[in-house]
This record gives C-alpha cells, structure tokens and sequence, in this order.
C-alpha cells in the first residue's frame, strides 16, 4: 500500500494530536527548569546537575546509537512506538510517587530513586524517537514535512503557554516535595492522554533497510560516511550546536547559589521560556515556505552567542528571565532545524538508521554536561560560559559544509 494524500493528513492529525497533548505535559515535566530545580532542592550539586542534564539531554540521544540496530530490524516500529511512551508514563507516575512516599528519607536516598526513574524516562524518550521519526518520515507526505514541523511547534507552544500558569500556580500552591510530585502526576497523565496520538497513526510501510546488530550497524555507519558527504557534518553540526539544549539546568543551577531563587521564581523561568519557544514557532511557521534552513541554523548560532553572553552579566532575577526567553527561542530553533535536516539527509529507507547515526552525534552533548559541572566546582561560572561559547561558535563550520537550501 502506498502513502496517499488522506492517509497523510489522517497521520498529520494524529502525530499533532500527540505533539498537542505532549505540550500540554511538557511544563509538568520540564528538562530544562522543573527537574533541575527538583533535583537542587533534593540536595543535589554542581556534578549532580551535568550527569542528570547528560542523562536527560544529550546522553540519552547518544543511546540511540544503540537502540537503532534492534529497532531498525523490524519492519513495522509502531508498537515500539507505544511502548516507549508507556515506559515515560510509568516513569513520571514512580516519580511522583517517590516524592509524596519517601520525602523524609534521607537525601542521599531519594536523589539515587530520581536518578534511576528520571534515567528510565529519559532512556525511553530516546527509544521511541528512532520509531517516531521513522514513522513519520514514511507516513506523511514530503512536501507537508516542513509545514508539520513548525505546526507542531505552533500548536505547543500555544498549548505549552497557557499550561505554563498553571505549572507555576502547582509550584506555589504546595512546598517541596509535594509540589514536584504533583507536577509529575499531571505530566504523567497528560502523557497517557498523548499516546493516543500513536495508537492513531496508520503504518502502511515497511521500513526497507534493516539492521541484523551493532556490527552491522557500525559498517553501515563508516558506509554511509563515504557515501553521504553531508552526514559527517550533519553528525558535526549535533555535536556542537547540539549543546545548547543542555544550557539552561546550569542556569537553574547558576540562579539558585548566585541569585538564590525559590520555587515560584522556577514557575516564572518556565513561563518565559515558554513565551520564547511561542515566539519564535510563530515566526518560523509564518514562514516556513521562505525561509530556508540555513538561514535558521545560522540566526541560531548567533542567538545562542547572545543567550551566553547576556547570561554572565545577569546580576537580578528580573534579568534572568529574559535569559529563559532567549533559551526557549534557540531550544526551539534547535529542535526544528535539526530534525529538518534529519528528514533532508536520509530517506524513507534509512531514515530509522540515520536517527540511530544521530546518537553518534551527540557524544560530545552527552560528556559535555559532566564536565562542564566539574568546571563549575573547580573554576566558577565563568569558565563554564567561556567553554560553551568556544564550542556553539565552532558550529559555524559544519553549517557551512551541510549548505542546506531546502
């Protein structure tokens, strides 16, 4: 059976009907803001926010190196799909638990139960990327990838704004913990809600290029190195610009010891941020038909300069917020150029594989965080920025080499 127009809009609907529902989750279980926040008042420290953010962020993408030669074997992905999500879901309901249950344990013993279940949904986000972007590679027309891209980033961030009040009044209205374990059982549920997006979406492809195990994976890899000039760096580009996604838990980290904030002030770096992530998909949705994706990658990298920068002079809560703005705007950027270019550099036979490929590019986002906590400890922020600033600038080449035009 081949891919037709109403199977393609019928998919359109279910992949938004998940991205919607996810938006509306999103707050509840933010990587950038709420779990930080959670794991610093837990009685975590500098090196416990780089390996929870290189778990969250860049590690977990670096698994799919991994999980692509199992998933990529199959066929048909979409019950690795399902059971992927339901894995997230199970993981957010134990944390919650976790926080209502054992709050008067001692730290030390909650922080290890966070990072097993924040580790488990992290794990499983990575799994089920592979299928989901396999899936939606093969079931929704070429032409309406671009336009489905800054929808869903629309949608969410309409949907992730009006959620964002309603995350800082759970923040407020409870102390710590039980306001981070409701704010878990509300993203859980809303997550269930999400998967039905999933069990909604019509499979009609196979996948045609299958991988028997990591061997053969790794041989495909060196292969596809040689034969794709623009993967190498497309694997680059994640790499470098890729570790901007894991700046904003040091910036939790950075405003709680420096400016000293509180759990209210956590709700308000996540409504700004999310008034960012609005912005900026608003903008690129209006043109989306214009704009090609280099343009994006290079206005990206500028403002990623900027959010740095502007976050070493940054005495006052007041200021910091517009930092979250900025941060929101660059993650967004970020998240819509890089799975456009996956689309663009693989296709609907090897698009399951490439998705593992980019987990090879994430290895420097992944060890990166770790490090980066290491040289918080021993140097100060200030060396922290200056790291990041010399790696986000040195994207600039890898952009230049992928010469995207689409």
């Amino acid at each position: 059976m081949t891919l037709t127009k109403r199977i393609s809009d019928h998919n359109f609907i279910a992949f938004l009907w998940h991205a919607g529902f996810l938006a509306f989750a999103q707050n509840f279980m933010d990587v950038d803001t709420v779990i930080p926040a959670m794991v610093i008042e837990s009685g975590g420290n500098a090196m416990h926010i780089g390996i929870l953010t290189a778990i969250m962020l860049g590690g977990s993408s670096f698994t799919q190196l991994f999980f692509a030669p199992y998933v990529s074997h199959a066929p048909y992905k979409k019950m690795y799909l399902i059971g992927g999500i339901s894995t997230r879901v199970l993981a957010l309901f134990a944390l919650g638990a976790i926080l209502f249950y054992l709050r008067n344990n001692q730290s030390s013993s909650v922080l290890g139960l966070i990072f097993l279940f924040i580790s488990m949904f992290s794990l499983a986000g990575a799994f089920t990327n592979i299928s989901y972007n396999d899936i939606l590679g093969k079931s929704v027309l070429p032409e309406k990838r671009k336009t489905f891209f800054s929808a869903k980033q629309t949608i969410a961030g309409g949907i992730v704004l009006g959620s964002a009040f309603l995350a800082t009044k759970v923040l407020s209205a409870f102390e710590y913990p039980e306001n981070f374990g409701v704010m878990f059982f509300i993203g859980a549920s809303l997550l269930l809600i999400a998967s039905g997006g999933f069990w909604k979406v019509k499979e009609i492809e196979p996948s045609g290029l299958r991988i028997t195990g990591f061997g053969h994976f790794i041989i495909m890899l060196k292969k596809k190195l040689k034969e794709n000039k623009k993967l190498p760096y497309f694997l680059g580009f994640i790499n470098t610009q890729g570790i901007i996604i894991s700046f904003l838990p040091f910036v939790m980290l950075y405003a709680k010891q420096t400016l000293y904030t509180q759990s209210s002030d956590t709700g308000s770096f996540l409504l700004f941020k999310v008034i960012g992530i609005v912005l900026v998909s608003l903008l690129v949705f209006l043109v989306s038909k214009k704009i090609r994706y280099n343009k994006l990658l290079y206005f990206n990298v500028l403002l990623s300069f900027i959010l740095i920068t502007f976050t070493v002079y940054v005495n006052n809560q007041y200021l910091l917020r517009y930092v979250f703005i900025l941060g929101g705007i660059t993650f967004s950027l970020y998240t819509i150029t890089m799975n456009g270019l996956l689309l663009e550099v693989s296709t609907t036979e090897n698009r399951a594989i490439y998705t593992g490929f980019a987990g090879a590019g994430n290895i420097l986002p992944a060890l990166l965080p770790i490090a980066g906590g290491a040289i918080i400890s021993l140097f100060g922020f200030n060396a922290f920025f200056i790291m990041y600033i010399f790696v986000v600038l040195s994207s600039l080449f890898f952009i230049y080499k992928i010469d995207c035009r689409k």
